[in-house]
C-alpha cells in the first residue's frame, strides 16, 4: 500500500512538471514570436539592393553613352513584353488570393490560386523565352546587349525561384494539417517573394522598354 502510495505521488508530480513545461515553453514562444517573415524581408532587401546596383550600372553606361541603345541595335518590340507585364502583375493579385484564403483555412483555394499563378508565372517565362530566340541581337553584340540580357536573366531566375517556391508549396499543401491552425509561413513566403519579383519586373519593364 505505501509503494502504491508513493507511485501515485509520483505520477502527480510528474504530471505537474509536464504542465509546468509546457506552460514553460509556452511562454518561452511568447516572448521570441516568429521572426522568419523578418528574415525573408531582409533576404528580399539583400536582394533588392544587387538590383539596385544593376540597376545603376545601367543608368550609368546609358548616361555616358553617346546614343543608346547604340546605332545599329534593332529596336526593341514592346507587345510581348507588355503583355507579359501585365499576366506577371495579374499574377500578383491572383497569389495574394491564395494568402487570403489560407487564413481562412481554404486549402482547396489556396491550391486552385497557385495552380492559376503557377501558370501564369510560367506562361511569363515562356514569353521570355521567345523573345530571347527572337532578338537580333546576342550577349556579346554590344554594352547595351549585355546590360539587356544580364537584367532581365537574371529576373528571370528570380522568377524561376518563385515557381519553384510556389509548386514546393502547393504539392505540400496536399500533406494533411499542413498550413491549416495557423501554420500559414509558407503560403506567406511564397506570396511576399512573387510580389518582390513583380515589383521588380514593373522597374524593368519602364526602364529597359518604355524610358
Amino acid at each position: 500500500m505505501q509503494g502504491s502510495t508513493i507511485d501515485s505521488a509520483n505520477v502527480v508530480e510528474l504530471e505537474h512538471s509536464d504542465d509546468a513545461t509546457i506552460a514553460h515553453t509556452a511562454e518561452h514562444h511568447s516572448e521570441h514570436p516568429d521572426l522568419r517573415v523578418f528574415g525573408l524581408l531582409v533576404f528580399l532587401g539583400s536582394e533588392g539592393m544587387l538590383f539596385m546596383g544593376l540597376f545603376a550600372a545601367y543608368l550609368t553606361f546609358r548616361a555616358v553613352a553617346p546614343a543608346w541603345p547604340p546605332e545599329g541595335t534593332p529596336k526593341l518590340e514592346t507587345l510581348l513584353p507588355a503583355i507579359n507585364t501585365v499576366i506577371l502583375v495579374s499574377s500578383s493579385f491572383v497569389i495574394h488570393q491564395a494568402d487570403h484564403a489560407i487564413k481562412k483555412d481554404d486549402i482547396k483555394a489556396v491550391r486552385w490560386w497557385f495552380l492559376a499563378t503557377f501558370l501564369m508565372g510560367a506562361t511569363f517565362l515562356a514569353g521570355q523565352v521567345y523573345e530571347y530566340m527572337h532578338l537580333e541581337f546576342g550577349l556579346t553584340s554590344s554594352l547595351f546587349a549585355s546590360t539587356f540580357y544580364v537584367l532581365t536573366g537574371f529576373h528571370g531566375f528570380h522568377v524561376f525561384v518563385g515557381l519553384t517556391l510556389i509548386a514546393i508549396m502547393g504539392i505540400k499543401s496536399f500533406k494533411p494539417g499542413a498550413f491549416l491552425g495557423g501554420k500559414h509561413f509558407g503560403i506567406e513566403a511564397a506570396s511576399i517573394y512573387w510580389h518582390f519579383v513583380d515589383v521588380i519586373w514593373i522597374v524593368l519593364f519602364l526602364m529597359l522598354y518604355i524610358l
